[in-house]
């Protein structure tokens, strides 16, 4: 089950109930932004500080943050007794048979 407690089922159910309200209102919730100037402050942001470039070194400092080795490690592993090397996601080490970690 991809969410377990029950906490978290009615805060998705909140949610997806204030996004169809939201979505349902949607001129309303536009020309609200506008009236409060937020659609000019957007406006001016876009246009002096997400350029390409920013755009880029952005999306790259993102890939960077990752850990390295996260990927790999969970396709290749090594057999803890006989340290032999197991792609994909097998149980069981194919040379010695022995159980490999999770």
């Amino acid at each position: 089950m991809i969410i377990g407690s029950l906490g978290l089922r009615k805060l998705l159910v909140l949610v997806l109930v204030g996004a169809v309200f939201l979505l349902g209102n949607i001129y309303l919730v536009a020309s609200w932004l506008e009236d409060r100037g937020v659609v000019d402050f957007a406006r001016y942001i876009r246009k002096e500080f997400l350029t390409g470039t920013a755009i880029t070194i952005a999306v790259i400092l993102l890939i960077l943050l990752v850990k390295p080795g996260v990927a790999a490690a969970k396709l290749i592993r090594r057999c803890p007794v006989c340290d032999h090397r197991v792609a994909g996601k097998k149980s069981y080490c194919p040379d010695c048979g022995s159980k490999l970690e999770a």
